[in-house]
Formats: structure tokens, sequence, C-alpha cells
């Protein structure tokens, strides 16, 4: 049986490759409308309406995208979330979190345990399109051509052909969006970005990603890269204004 809901809509190109969304969520009504949408602009769809079933689709349908909701019975988004981080063959799967919350403390945790993007209901569906668009850009982009094959710094090694990091000869496991961060740092030593401009340089042109994102990965590519967390050597931080990868030749 075909897991994803495939034919194309009316006008579309039949050979045009299309992207797959998964949409997770116990409101069946939620589901249906944003189902509806993403086929209309030619998306490619499969549902699940529990967290036990979203896992099986992740592995059977291989989405390019999930749009979790955070509550659920059985096994919350939050969870599903961890789970698709924790394996290899999804750990990069672009994911959008819906919650009817909206305190900001779980929009933290949404972005702690893996989100890419986070939205909070009752939600506009031309946002959601918007956002499902753009977390796909950016999960599409790839490293420049140019870049030096490695790059060494006071014990830290990465190898931007093979993706490899060492910090004194430890290999570090960084997710996609950390690796480019580090990637942008380690181009632009000693100069201090914004967390605007780090947004707009490193996350692309997408105007719905908050700046409170950016103190996240921060603190992830920091806590998976830096011997002393308390008194960084690597990316360090400019008070009031933002941060800056080490000058290597200061």
């Amino acid at each position: 049986m075909d897991l994803w809901y495939n034919q194309p809509p009316k006008g579309t190109n039949p050979i045009m490759v299309r992207k797959k969304i998964l949409i997770v969520d116990d409101e069946k009504d939620i589901v249906e409308l944003i189902a509806y949408n993403l086929e209309q602009e030619g998306f490619a769809v499969s549902k699940a309406f529990d967290g036990r079933k979203a896992w099986e689709l992740v592995n059977a349908g291989k989405p390019d995208l999930v749009i979790l909701d955070l509550m659920m019975p059985a096994v919350p988004g939050m969870e599903v979330c961890r789970m698709i981080r924790r394996q290899d063959s999804t750990a990069d799967l672009p994911i959008i979190m819906l919650t009817a919350k909206s305190d900001p403390v779980d929009k933290i945790l949404g972005l702690e345990v893996g989100a890419d993007d986070y939205l909070t209901k009752p939600f506009h569906v031309r946002e959601l399109i918007a956002r499902v668009r753009a977390v796909l850009r950016r999960s599409e982009r790839k490293p420049d051509d140019d870049l030096p094959e490695s790059f060494d710094f006071k014990g830290l090694h990465v190898d931007f052909k093979s993706y490899q990091i060492t910090v004194n000869g430890r290999p570090v496991e960084l997710s996609s969006r950390e690796f480019k961060l580090l990637q942008f740092f380690i181009g632009h030593p000693g100069r201090v970005y914004s967390r605007e401009q780090l947004l707009d340089r490193v996350w692309g042109d997408d105007a719905f990603v908050e700046p409170r994102t950016v103190d996240v990965h921060i603190s992830r590519l920091r806590g998976a890269i830096e011997p002393d967390q308390s008194n960084p050597q690597y990316i360090l931080t400019v008070r009031g204004i933002g941060y800056k990868f080490a000058d290597a030749d200061a």
C-alpha cells in the first residue's frame, strides 16, 4: 500500500519530484486542513494521528519534512522528535513542531530536542506553508565548494569535506544546523555577529525563525565543542552585541 497521497494536483507536471510531508496530530480536523492545503501547493502528504504511527511512517515512508504536534497521547511529539534525532538515518530530517501552548519555555524545549521551527496554535495555514518552504530550502543548501579541506585551531579540527570534527582528538557529533553555524563562524573569525545577522546568514531568508533560536543552537554547539563551557575558547559572547569566533591570528 502506498503510504503517500501522491496524485499530482491539476495543472502540475507529473514528472516533477514532489516533496513528501508527514503531518502528525491527534486532532483530525487540523490534519485534514493542513493536508488539503499542502496538496493544493503540490506536496505529497501522509498522515498520522499518534506518535507510534508517526514513527512507523518516518521509517517506512522517508518524508522530506515532518509537521509534528507536541501534545499527543501515548507517545508525545517531543519524544518522537528525540527518536528521530537519535537515529542516524533520520537525524537531519526537518521538523516543524506544533503546539497549543504559547509558553516560551515550550518553544525552547522544542528547539532543544531538535525541532527546526515552531508554530503555536491557532495558526494561519499560509504561514505554515511559508515555514514549510523555508525549512525545506534551508535543508537543501549545500556547503560552499571553495571551502578549505580542513581547519585547525587550539585543538579543534574540522574536516569540511567529510564533515568530521574532533576536539583534542575526541570525535564530536553535530547536527547539520550546528555544523553550518560552526562553518560560518570559522569563515569569519574575529568578527561579531548579532542574532539577526546570524539568522540572515546561516538560517537564510526565513522571516519566521526567532532570534532565540540562535541562542539555543549556540548553546548546543558549545556543549559539543568547548572543553569548558563556562570559559569558551572558540565561540565567544560579545555582551550586548552577539557572538564571534575567536580570532586565530590574534
